[in-house]
C-alpha cells in the first residue's frame, strides 16, 4: 500500500501528495503527515484516495466533534483544529491568487471568523424513504454518495433545527406521498425557521392536518414546492412573522424569501459587511455601485453611511426584495436597484449605468471577468471584491491589476463555513492614490 507525506490542503479540504509526478487527493489527511493511502479513482495526472492509515500525524488533528463525520458528506475538516482551518484556507487563498493569476496583495487581512458550530442558518436536506433502515432518513447526502446519511443530530445546524430531525423523519414516514418527497430546504430568520417541502405529488387532507400540527408543537412555518423554485408558497401559518435577518450595526433588517439566496452564516456575514464596508468606505455624496446585488446586503449597508448606491442583479424577484427592504428601512432615496446579467456584461452597458466613485462586487463561484473586462479608464477609485471561489478571484484580480491598472491592496478569508473546504474571501484594488488605511491587525471575529 503506497505511502506519502502531504504537503497541503486543496480547495475540497483533500490532502495532497505526489508518486512518481502524478499528484494524489487523499480525503482525511492533514499537513505534514505520513499515511498510507488506497487510491479509489485514477486518471492519466492525478489519482483520489482515502486514508488509509496515519503512520505520522499532524499536532492540529483532533477528535472530531461529530460522530457522523466521515460518513455523512456535509463537513470535510472535523479533524483539524478550527485555527488551522482558517489558516489552511488562506493558504488556498494565496496559493490560488499566485498560482492561477500570478498576483499578490500588498496585505493580508485577518481572517475573519466566528463560532465553529450551530452556525448554518440556512440547508438543503434530503430524503428518502428507506424501510430497510426503519423508515425515511433526513439530513446531508452521504460523502461520494447520493444516499441520505442516517443522522439524528447536526453540530453545525443551529440546536433547535438539529432537534428537528428526528420529528421530520416521522413526520415524513407518516405522510401519503413518503417516496415522493425528496427535500427539505431550511432557512432561519430572526423571528421565525421555515421549512420548504419538496413534494412530487399533491398532499392530502390528512397530510395537511399533519404538518399544521407538526409546524405548532414545533414553533416552524412550511412553505410547499410543487415544482420548481418560482412555484413555492407559504402554507402554514400563513399570518405570523416572516423571514428576516439583521444587520445591527447599520440598523436594518432585511426581509427575505426561503428559497432567496441569502449568507448561511449570519454571525460571520454581520462581520464581513462590517469588513467591505470599512474598506470600501462610502462617504456622503459619492456614487458607488454594487454589483451581484442579490436582496441588497451591502447595498443598502452602503447608502446608510449617506453614498448613493446602484444596485445591480440579474434576479428581478432579489431586486423586488431589495427595493421592498430599501423603503422598509427609509433608504429608498438613496438607492437605485436594476436588473441586468452582469455575466453579459459590455464595457457600453457598464458605461450606461452612469460613473462610480467606488465598486463593490460580489458574484457567484463563476466569478466576474465580464464586468472586470468592461471596466474602462474612467472605472472607480476603488473596488472591494467579495469572492466564494479562490480561483476565479485570481483569474478576476489578474485582469484589474496587469489589463486595467489597478493596485492589489489587500486580502483575506472569510470562513462562512467553517469544517469545510469552501474557501470565501476579501480583496481590495485602488488606483494610484496618496492614502491607503490598512485594516486593523489582528483577529476579527
Amino acid at each position: 500500500m503506497p505511502i506519502g507525506v502531504i504537503e497541503s490542503l486543496d480547495h475540497e479540504a483533500r490532502g495532497i501528495t505526489r508518486l512518481e509526478g502524478k499528484t494524489i487527493f487523499v480525503e482525511g489527511a492533514l499537513p505534514g503527515e505520513i499515511v498510507e493511502y488506497a487510491s479509489f479513482r485514477r486518471k492519466p495526472s492525478y489519482e483520489l484516495a482515502h486514508l488509509v492509515n496515519v503512520i505520522s500525524g499532524s499536532v492540529s488533528r483532533i477528535k472530531p466533534h461529530c460522530e457522523y463525520f466521515g460518513v455523512c458528506g456535509g463537513c470535510a475538516m472535523q479533524h483539524l483544529e478550527p485555527s488551522a482551518q482558517v489558516a489552511a484556507k488562506q493558504r488556498v487563498l494565496e496559493d490560488s491568487l499566485w498560482h492561477i493569476g500570478r498576483v499578490r496583495p500588498e496585505q493580508i487581512l485577518p481572517p475573519i471568523q466566528g463560532a465553529p458550530w450551530g452556525y448554518r442558518h440556512r440547508a438543503r436536506l434530503g430524503v428518502r424513504n428507506v424501510p430497510k433502515k426503519g423508515g425515511a432518513l433526513v439530513g446531508f447526502h452521504e460523502r461520494r454518495s447520493s444516499f441520505i446519511a442516517d443522522m439524528r443530530s447536526c453540530a453545525v445546524l443551529p440546536p433547535h433545527v438539529s432537534d428537528l430531525l428526528l420529528p421530520l423523519r416521522a413526520l415524513v414516514a407518516a405522510l401519503s406521498i413518503p417516496d415522493r418527497l425528496p427535500q427539505i430546504e431550511v432557512a432561519v430568520g430572526e423571528q421565525c425557521t421555515a421549512l420548504v417541502l419538496r413534494i412530487l405529488e399533491p398532499l392530502n387532507a390528512r397530510d395537511e392536518d399533519l404538518l399544521r400540527r407538526f409546524a405548532d408543537r414545533h414553533g416552524v412555518v412550511f412553505y410547499l414546492q410543487p415544482k420548481g423554485p418560482d412555484t413555492v408558497y407559504r402554507f402554514y401559518p400563513l399570518p405570523g412573522p416572516r423571514l428576516s435577518y439583521r444587520l445591527p450595526e447599520f440598523a436594518l433588517e432585511l426581509e427575505f424569501r426561503p428559497t432567496d439566496f441569502t449568507q448561511v452564516n449570519h454571525a460571520v456575514n454581520r462581520v464581513l459587511v462590517r469588513r467591505a464596508l470599512r474598506l470600501l468606505d462610502p462617504r456622503p455624496g459619492e456614487r458607488i455601485a454594487d454589483l451581484f446585488c442579490g436582496l441588497g446586503n451591502f447595498t443598502l449597508p452602503i447608502a446608510r453611511s449617506g453614498a448613493s448606491v446602484v444596485g445591480v442583479e440579474g434576479s428581478q424577484a432579489l431586486v423586488e426584495r431589495g427595493r421592498e427592504s430599501a423603503v422598509a428601512n427609509g433608504l429608498a432615496d438613496r438607492v437605485e436597484f436594476d436588473v441586468a446579467n452582469l455575466f453579459e456584461c459590455t464595457p457600453e452597458s457598464l458605461v450606461a449605468l452612469g460613473r462610480f466613485d467606488k465598486m463593490l462586487i460580489d458574484p457567484p463561484r463563476e466569478g466576474a471577468i465580464e464586468v472586470v473586462n468592461a471596466i474602462g479608464e474612467d472605472g472607480p477609485q476603488r473596488i472591494v471584491y467579495v469572492s466564494c471561489n479562490p480561483a476565479t478571484l485570481a483569474r478576476d484580480a489578474s485582469v484589474l491589476v496587469n489589463d486595467k491598472g489597478y493596485a492589489f491592496k489587500a486580502a483575506g478569508v472569510v470562513n462562512m463555513f467553517p469544517h469545510t473546504g469552501h474557501v470565501e474571501s476579501l480583496a481590495v484594488f485602488e488606483k494610484a492614490c496618496p492614502q491607503w488605511i490598512p485594516s486593523p491587525a489582528g483577529p476579527v471575529t
